[in-house]
């Protein structure tokens, strides 16, 4: 075009314009700051409810409480973060969600008893319930769309090696033997309080972060700011093309519905909720929560449950108890932990085990997404789903611990499609109702998944492998249901055109 300046540009096109480059770099690595501030916080209690078990006096029972609770706070506030970032701005919305979770999760330090730590973690959960959500709607308002998918799926790598980090921290802090008594709480500081400061840290990083970053200029144009939304566009076009460069937009559309200005909060609530309950939104809202109940109900209780899993498999193995199956395996190491009372540790070999296994995913999350191109992201999710709920069905049908582990960590690999079915929400629904429909997507999801960490911890103790054929095969009916996803090819006509 020989014009000098270029108006009435769409905002694709423009955010294309700007480039891709340092500045995309950067917001990913912010990004991954605040979902590690977020996983630390939420993902805490699958290491601490052991560790602390012996201090707090909790039987199994209350230690699922206290483990499911992060996830029912999420699923009580998600939708309330969805709605002010949708109508306050995605920025100022995640600095206030990182900064109400770390100090709530710094006061849960000084818990006297299990009852006021699972309240606590309640509060903290309920402050970065929207981090996850908002942070990834973040991301792919700022990234071009032909990196987009590729840069959200990128978060799961990153989500995985902070739960992995978190694995590796207990080893040099829980071992520690300090004790220091606290008259006015009547606590003992010991290590493992000192591990719950160390996991809130991340979130104090997280929302320094956010300070220091733009707006999503996606979300300024969709409420009528045009000029700083422009303003934002020659920012991440200097910092990717240089100072020098010249952005020749001067005038940005945003080619999608906007939204209806409405006065009131319960009537704002409801304008930003009712077009993802009624056509042509309804269908798509369905089907992925639909998959996101399914996919957090068969493999996230794994997950939380993945230091116990691997404590149990670990101290198996160093016993040498012969040619058993998997769930034989944790029976055992369950049989003999009960007649030792006061070992609440966890065994340093399961943690390396542990964060070798979110390593090992992160890496073929990369994999997965770097060939995810040739594929499609829909035949790759598909693909994954059923590879992942089969190995799950053959998990004790093997006597050798090698090849019942190795089809463990095929099966607990399925949560990578999180990460791919956030794609899809972030792609298939408009500017001013996406973070509330990202935030109500995962709210549903992690609320099955509350479910599936009771009832597992349950069925681990009492009926293992009827866990692994229940959980598995409703994991291959997501598998199924996900031919009903939009198609890749579509899509791309739909860009091209």
């Amino acid at each position: 075009m020989g014009a000098t300046n270029l108006e009435k540009i769409t905002f694709e096109e423009a955010l294309t314009m700007t480039g891709f480059g340092k500045f995309n770099y950067l917001m990913l690595a912010l990004v991954g700051s605040m979902i590690m501030g977020m996983a630390s916080e939420i993902f805490s209690v699958s290491f601490l409810v052991t560790a602390s078990a012996c201090e707090l006096g909790t039987v199994s029972s209350q230690q699922a409480l206290i483990a499911g609770t992060p996830l029912v706070g999420i699923i009580a506030s998600s939708h309330f973060w969805g709605y002010l970032a949708d109508t306050q701005g995605r920025r100022k919305i995640l600095c206030v969600s990182l900064m109400v979770g770390f100090c709530a999760g710094f006061v849960a330090t000084f818990s006297p008893n299990w009852i006021v730590y699972m309240l606590l973690k309640f509060a903290s959960s309920c402050g970065v319930a929207g981090t996850y959500a908002l942070a990834l709607t973040l991301l792919g308002e700022c990234t071009p769309h032909t990196k987009r998918t590729t840069m959200i799926a990128y978060t799961t790598s990153i989500f995985l090696i902070s739960t992995g980090s978190m694995a590796i921290i207990t080893i040099p802090v829980l071992p520690l033997t300090f004790s220091y008594y606290i008259p006015y709480l009547n606590i003992h500081f010991n290590s493992w309080r000192l591990l719950n400061i160390i996991y809130c840290i991340p979130c104090a990083l997280g929302a320094l972060g956010v300070l220091k970053s733009y707006e999503s200029p996606k979300y300024l144009l969709s409420v009528g700011e045009e000029e700083k939304a422009l303003e934002i566009l020659r920012g991440i076009h200097a910092i990717n093309n240089g100072k020098d460069a010249v952005f020749k937009v001067t005038s940005v559309i945003l080619d999608e519905e906007r939204k209806k200005n409405v006065v009131g909060l319960w009537a704002s609530l409801k304008s930003q909720t009712t077009p993802l309950l009624k056509p042509p939104l309804l269908k798509k809202t369905l089907l992925l929560s639909l998959l996101f109940i399914i996919v957090y109900f068969c493999l996230n209780p794994y997950m939380v449950w993945l230091p116990y899993i691997a404590d149990g498999i670990m101290r198996a193995i160093e016993r040498d108890d012969g040619n058993i199956t998997f769930c034989q395996m944790l029976q055992t190491s369950l049989d003999v932990t009960k007649t030792q009372t006061s070992n609440c540790g966890l065994d340093q070999t399961a943690m390396i085990m542990v964060f070798c296994i979110d390593v090992f995913m992160a890496i073929l999350n990369i994999i997965l997404t770097t060939i995810m191109s040739c594929t499609g992201r829909k035949t790759l999710l598909i693909s994954l789903q059923l590879l992942s709920g089969v190995a799950g069905l053959l998990v004790n049908l093997s006597s050798s611990w090698i090849v019942s582990n190795i089809l463990f960590i095929i099966y607990v690999s399925g949560v990578l499609n999180f990460g791919f079915l956030a794609t899809f929400v972030v792609d298939v629904f408009p500017t001013y109702v996406k973070a509330m429909a990202v935030c109500l997507c995962l709210m549903v999801g992690r609320g099955s998944s509350v479910l599936g960490i009771n009832i597992l911890k349950a069925l681990l103790i009492n009926h293992c492998q009827l866990s692994f054929y229940c959980f598995a095969g409703l994991a291959i009916v997501g598998g199924l249901l996900s031919f009903l996803l939009p198609s890749d090819l579509k899509k791309k006509k739909n860009v091209e055109s």
